[in-house]
Formats: C-alpha cells, sequence, structure tokens
C-alpha cells in the first residue's frame, strides 16, 4: 500500500497507539512469491478499519491490489462491523473508477500477466470508489489530515480514550516503568497502586497508560475520575458503579441499579467473568475500592490501576493477585523546566531575556508538573516586571505550601474571573457549563472571556463532553480561599457546601451579606425555609435544596436568586407571594406536586427564565402555565410518568433551543403548535412509549439539527419531515416504523441515521425496506440498521454495535 510523504503516515501510526489503538502497518516493500505473507494476512482479518492511501502508482503494485481485493472481501462479509477509510492522494476519484489513463494503463499491463486477477482488480477499485473518504492534494497540509484520520479513526473504533494535557513531559520513562508493572503477559491478577502527593501528575500518567493498553481488553476497560469526591454520597457511589458496568457490559444492564449494595454485588459478578482493565483515579478510602470493584476476586489477567495520595490503601487484605506499588516523583530540573518553557514560551527552552527568571522560578516549583502548569500559563506574554514580581512572591512562600503558589495565578484573575473560579471549585466541577454559563450571564461575570482566561491559565479544563473538570488541588485552593473569607464566621462566607454548616447558616437570625451560593440538605429531616431567613440572605443568587420546603408570606423578599435546584421536596409548600424576578435557572427533581399546588407559582412569573427541567415530577398530568416565560431556552420534562398533556401554549416559546420530552410514558401527542419552534435546535421524545405519530407541522423546525424519537410507537413519519433541512443526526431505534419515506433524501445535512424496530416486530423472515433516498444522503457518515433490510443502491452500509 502507498504511504504518506516524510513519515506522517509513522506519526499517525503513533498517536494511535498512544491512543488505545493497534496499529498495522505493511512497510514490507520486497513482498515474496505469489501469494499474500501469512503475517499481513492474519492482520487484515483481524483488524476493524482499513486505510488504503491511493497514489499515482497504487495500481501499479500488483501487491497492494491484491491486498485490497482481500480488505474488501473481508468488509462485505463483516455485516457492518468493519469498514474502508480510503485517502486518495494526489489522485482523482475518476483515476480510480479507470475513467482516465492513471490507473487503467497500469492495469492493462498486469492483464498480461494476471488476466483473471484484473477483473477482480477493476470491480474492488469500482467498489472502494464508491466509498466516502478523504482528497488530499501534494501541497495540502499532511499533518491537518492525519488529525482528521485519527479523529475518525477513534470516532469508528468508540475507544474509551482520556484526553491528556498537550504537552506530556517527562512521562516516557513513568510510561515505561509502568507498562513493565502492568505486564499483560502475567495471566495472574495485577492491582498497580499510583502514589505520590497532589500535583504530581498521577491521574495524567494513569490515563497514558489505560489509553495505550486498552484496545487489548476490547471494550471491557474503564476509568472512573475523582473517586474520593464522587463517593462522598450514595448518589456519587451508585453513579461511578453504574459507570463502571455501562463501560463494561452496557448501559441497559447498569441503569437497573438501585443501591450500592446491589452495585457492589453485580461488579463482582462481572469482574469474576471478564478480563477487564479498571483505573481508580484518587482514592483515598479503601471502602471505595470495594463499593467499585465489589469482592476482590477478578478474571485472570484484569488490571486494576489505582492513583492516591494514600499508601496504605494498598494493603487491601483479601485481594487475590499481586499489589505492586509505584511512587510518582517529582520531575528533575531539565524535564521541570522543559515543560514551564512550553507552557510560558510555546517552545522547549526560554527565549533570551528569560533564562534566569525561568530558571529560578522552575526551581521554586519542588518539581510539581501542576505548579508548573499554572505558573508558566500565568506569566505567558507578560512583561520581565511582571515576571520579578511573580518570582519574588514565589521566595516568600515555603515549598511545600503549594496552594499558596497556584493562588498567585488565581490572585491575577479579575474580579469576574475570580467569582467563575470559585463557583466550579464549590459546585460546578465535573458538571456540564451550559446552565452556569447562563446564570453568569445574569450575574454580569462575562463568562465566555472568563472560562477562556481560566483554561489558558490551566486553572480548568472544558473536558469533551462539555464539562468542567478542575485538579482536585485547585478545588482545595477555591474551597479554602472561601474558608479565609471568614474563618470563624461562617456568616461571612460567600458559598457554603457542607449540609450542617449551610442549615447553621439558615438559621442564625444576623443579616448575611455576604452569603452567594448555598448547597442545603435537610438529610433525614425536612428542612423548612422561612420567608424571615429567606429575607436575611438578600444577595443569595444559588440554592441547591433537597428534602426541604419553603414557608411564609415572601412578599417582602426581593430575591436575587437565578438558580434553584430542588430535589425530593416535601408536598407541603406553604409559601405565598415567592417572585423570583430573576431566576434563570429552576430544576425541580423527584417531585409529587400536583397540577393545582402553589409551587409551580415559582416560574409561573419567572420571566428571566432560560433554563426549565422537571424531572421525576410524577404529580402532574400536564404541563404548568409557564406561557410568560417567553425567553426559555431549554426545557426538559422526563421521567414525569403520569404527564399526558403538552398544552398548546408551547408553540409561544419561540426562543426554545433544546426541548427535551423524555420518558413520559402516558403521553399520547404533540400540539401543533410545536411547529412554532423555529428556533429548535435538539428535540428528544426517546422514551415516550404512548406516542403513536407527530404533528404535520413538524416539518416546520427549520433549525433543528438532532431528534431523538428512540423508543416510541411512532409508526409512520409525516411528509412534512423533508422540511428539516438542517437534521444532522435522526435517531429511530425501538420504534414502530415499518418504512422510511423517500422523502428522507431532502435531508442533505444528515450524517447519522439510526434505524431500527421494536423488538415484538422483529424476525428473521421479515425483511424491511429503505428508501432509495439514502442514496441521496451524501453527508452520511454513520448509518446504523438493526435487522434485516433489503439493500437496494445504498453507498456506505455501517451497522455500529
Amino acid at each position: 500500500m502507498a504511504d504518506f510523504e516524510a513519515g506522517t503516515s509513522s506519526d499517525a501510526a503513533k498517536v494511535l497507539r498512544d491512543a488505545g489503538v493497534r496499529v498495522f502497518r505493511d512497510e514490507d516493500e520486497l513482498h515474496v512469491g505469489e501469494v499474500i505473507a501469512g503475517n499481513l494476512l492474519c492482520a487484515i482479518n483481524n483488524s476493524m478499519l482499513y486505510i488504503p492511501i491511493f497514489s499515482q502508482t497504487y495500481a501499479s503494485s500488483k501487491w497492494c491490489l491484491r491486498e485490497l481485493v482481500h480488505i474488501v472481501d473481508n468488509v462485505s462479509k463483516s455485516e457492518g462491523k468493519k469498514c474502508i477509510l480510503p485517502i486518495f492522494l494526489d489522485v482523482e476519484p475518476e483515476d480510480v473508477k479507470l475513467k482516465t489513463p492513471q490507473y487503467r494503463d497500469a492495469l492493462l499491463e498486469h492483464a498480461i500477466k494476471f488476466p483473471d486477477e484484473v477483473k477482480a482488480w477493476r470491480k474492488t477499485l469500482a467498489k472502494v470508489d464508491e466509498i466516502k473518504g478523504w482528497n488530499v492534494k501534494k501541497d495540502q497540509s499532511q499533518a491537518s489530515i492525519v488529525k482528521l484520520v485519527i479523529e475518525r479513526v477513534l470516532e469508528k473504533l468508540k475507544t474509551k480514550q482520556k484526553s491528556v494535557t498537550e504537552y506530556l513531559v517527562g512521562l516516557d520513562d513513568r510510561v515505561k516503568d509502568l507498562t513493565e508493572l502492568v505486564d499483560l503477559d502475567d495471566h495472574v491478577v495485577r492491582l498497580i497502586g499510583i502514589y505520590g502527593m497532589g500535583g504530581i501528575g498521577k491521574t495524567t500518567v494513569a490515563k497514558v497508560i489505560f489509553n495505550q493498553l486498552s484496545s487489548h481488553f476490547g471494550k471491557c476497560c474503564s476509568f472512573l475520575e475523582d473517586v474520593q469526591e464522587s463517593v462522598s454520597t450514595k448518589e456519587g457511589s451508585i453513579r461511578l458503579q453504574k459507570k463502571l458496568l455501562s463501560d463494561i457490559v452496557g448501559s441497559g444492564f447498569a441503569e437497573k441499579l438501585e443501591d450500592s449494595e446491589q452495585g457492589m454485588m453485580r461488579i463482582g459478578e462481572t469482574l469474576r467473568t471478564k478480563k477487564a482493565l479498571v483505573v481508580l483515579d484518587d482514592v483515598d478510602n479503601k471502602e471505595h475500592i470495594k463499593k467499585l470493584i465489589g469482592n476482590y476476586s477478578l478474571h485472570s489477567g484484569s488490571r486494576l490501576i489505582i492513583t492516591t495520595r494514600n499508601t496504605t490503601i494498598l494493603q487491601i487484605e483479601g485481594f487475590h493477585g499481586k499489589i505492586l506499588p509505584y511512587e510518582m516523583l517529582k520531575m528533575d530540573y531539565g524535564l521541570a523546566l522543559q515543560l514551564f518553557c512550553q507552557h510560558a514560551f510555546g517552545r522547549d527552552f526560554p527565549l533570551d531575556d528569560y533564562h534566569g527568571l525561568s530558571s529560578e522560578i522552575v526551581s521554586s516549583m519542588g518539581g510539581l508538573p501542576l505548579a508548573i502548569e499554572v505558573v508558566g500559563s500565568l506569566l505567558n506574554r507578560k512583561t520581565i516586571a511582571f515576571w520579578e514580581e511573580t518570582l519574588v512572591r514565589l521566595r516568600n512562600v515555603p515549598e511545600e505550601e503549594i496552594l499558596k503558589k497556584l493562588r498567585i495565578s488565581y490572585d491575577d484573575l479579575d474580579e469576574y474571573q475570580q467569582q467563575i473560579f470559585l463557583d466550579i471549585a464549590c459546585f460546578f466541577f465535573n458538571e456540564n457549563k451550559t446552565n452556569p454559563i447562563y446564570m453568569w450571564v445574569g450575574c454580569q461575570f462575562y463568562p465566555q472571556r472568563g472560562i477562556d482566561i481560566l483554561t489558558n491559565r490551566c486553572l480548568i479544563k472544558i473536558l469533551d463532553n462539555d464539562n468542567f473538570w478542575m485538579h482536585d488541588l485547585l478545588i482545595d485552593l477555591g474551597r479554602q480561599i472561601v474558608r479565609q473569607e471568614s474563618p470563624s464566621d461562617l456568616g461571612k462566607q460567600s458559598r457554603l457546601w457542607i449540609a450542617k454548616e449551610a442549615i447553621e447558616i439558615i438559621k442564625t437570625e444576623e443579616r448575611k451579606e455576604k452569603v452567594q451560593a448555598l448547597e442545603v440538605d435537610g438529610l433525614d429531616n425536612s428542612i423548612e425555609i422561612t420567608n424571615k431567613e429567606f429575607e436575611r440572605l438578600p444577595n443569595l443568587r444559588f440554592l441547591k435544596l433537597r428534602n426541604g420546603t419553603y414557608v411564609g408570606d415572601f412578599a417582602k423578599c426581593h430575591s436575587k436568586l437565578r438558580w434553584i435546584s430542588w430535589h425530593s421536596p416535601h408536598q407541603d409548600f406553604r409559601a405565598d407571594n415567592m417572585y423570583l424576578d430573576h431566576l434563570t435557572i429552576f430544576k425541580l427533581d423527584k417531585s409529587s406536586f400536583p397540577n393545582n399546588s402553589k409551587a409551580w407559582d415559582l416560574i409561573k412569573r419567572a420571566q428571566s427564565l432560560k433554563v426549565l427541567s422537571l424531572t421525576g415530577c410524577d404529580g402532574i398530568t400536564t404541563i404548568p402555565d409557564f406561557s410568560k416565560c417567553l425567553g426559555l431556552e431549554r426545557l426538559t420534562l422526563a421521567h414525569c410518568n403520569w404527564l399526558n398533556k403538552i398544552e398548546n401554549f408551547i408553540g409561544s416559546l419561540k426562543s426554545l433551543i433544546e426541548l427535551e420530552i423524555e420518558w413520559c410514558m402516558d403521553l399520547t401527542d404533540l400540539p401543533k403548535e410545536v411547529g412554532a419552534l423555529v428556533k429548535l435546535k435538539r428535540f428528544s421524545l426517546q422514551g415516550c412509549s404512548g406516542l403513536r405519530e407527530l404533528p404535520g407541522s413538524f416539518g416546520s423546525l427549520i433549525s433543528l439539527r438532532e431528534l431523538n424519537l428512540s423508543h416510541t410507537c411512532i409508526a409512520e413519519l409525516p411528509n412534512s419531515i423533508q422540511g428539516l433541512v438542517e437534521l444532522e443526526s435522526f435517531l429511530l431505534t425501538q420504534t414502530r416504523i415499518k418504512k422510511l419515506p423517500d422523502s428522507i433524501g431532502e435531508l442533505k445535512s444528515l450524517r447519522i441515521l439510526r434505524y431500527s424496530k421494536k423488538g415484538s416486530y422483529c424476525s428473521k423472515h421479515h425483511i424491511w425496506q429503505l428508501p432509495g433516498g439514502i442514496n441521496m444522503l451524501e453527508n452520511l457518515e454513520e448509518l446504523d440498521l438493526s435487522g434485516n433490510f433489503r439493500l437496494e443502491g445504498v453507498h456506505i452500509i455501517e451497522k455500529i454495535d
């Protein structure tokens, strides 16, 4: 097969290997004999993806053509489990179609010696050309193409790779040492405990090891982050247990978990029967390991990797296997300087005028990668005077006081960026960024700029799922800053996230001007927040309340609340005149409030509302009247088991961009007014099993990009569906639709189409029909067809497991 120039193919192979993909490159240019070598044949048979690179001389090689025949044969027999991603390097599709002399003349020469094979080669080239690939010109940046190829390969293989920092300096030796400790050839179960102080790089090296090894375990691998923080609550423990089971055996099995004990039992049963790779990041208690691994009898060959600051947790009684500790030591000076320079200058060494300053600053960092990254990012593009001032501050901090060194970067933020940083540290780490941004916009904190600054300073990261991520040391820093606002008086702290402290603050009688955010849990007993207590919190903007309610006349409360999360409220709601003029986000979970409850007054007049989420609200049969919330942009109605009606006023919510009505089993129809939501970009009706049809006005949703009708009883799509000209993702799994309309071919923007029928309608004798219109979907990248189909003229058929 042809290759990229200048080693870019080997670079791509290295990146893929680092991401956990096993790569085979055919580099043998001197083939011996007339048959494909055994090792190459084995590699082709065992591969899931094939990337033939069609160059100008490709057709001149009989070996390339023979390999291609074998590849296409493999793909055709795989029932959609394998696929080809072709690259056309300085050739045109017309060349591969044999419509120009480029490939045609080469095959004519081959026909003299291999007349029978040439027929197969022509047929194979025609098949490959029908597959969408990459067209690359000689003068085009091959690095950018390599990046696209890697992204596509990882997307296709759905690897569970973890994102790592851009600058991986000084990890090679550590990765080598850990790989030897893991020793995949040993069938005995191994637990590798990576220990060291905070900020030393334990999580980063664990992610690199996970990425490199995951492909050896197939789907049976899971990386659980921030274990210490997550398992501090019952819900957090169950969430991590579900994630582990979902990663290894699938989400359907995981969602059935009801409590942590059941989770331990199922995980134990699963890990006994499957060779798995599991990483538990940031563990500080042996019980956490037990909750997430179950019993300690893992399947032979399994690997458990734990990162921790506490070496005593590695002394696990009853663990069946080898326990191997590995200490993460501080970076040596040379590597620390290189890492610092990458963040401060964007290269491996200092600028001429900064050699001395760089050396002194790095020496004061104690070899901690986190501190080096944060301080280096702070100094990027700053003046020498700023550098000198920073060095003076670092010299005044004892070496072991890492948080004080990190605080230097915090102190350089403006007041709005500091507020955002503290909010994330106290409430929003590992949470999606969308809702907090709405709140910060309302508070005029300028969040887009703030998040950009915090990211560039290495104080936060935005993960692929748009969640905030923050190193635990930076979380500690943020919370320490809040506590230091007033160590002896909780009422003068801006944020409180510990249940007992928050309850204490609410119940004390003095006015608390400083308090901005509270997380309150009534614990075993419900807490009542009275109007008097509310009046004493005039600047409260964020309130997360669990097991509590509101009582009294709130007419005199001029609330600045912009966010209310209310979980498991008691049905006895005795609040009057509670006007929330500034409320931006309202989330109600596990509520039994009936349709006529006064509790719904909270949102009826909330004209500034942007996000409304009602989850598990079993008391309502119709949606509350929030017709005056004309600025609403995101609406979620999920698991409201008795909800059977969506009121017509929903069509007045012209600002809606996201509408989720999910797992509301009693909902049977939608009003035609939903067609008026012309700004809607995402619409999900997943799990509404009583829903049998869509209104004809559905095609008016001209801005819609994502549509999910999975697990509904919809049997037919309206002809107006062709009006969804912006639709990119269309999910139709487990519906009763027997045939897609031909008009689906008008959805020119469609990239993802997943289609299957409810199991009760499936049989091996039943053949479903696909419209010829699918051939017109030129941008289609993923087509998931679960079942038996009559395929006519379909260019790309790929079944994603």
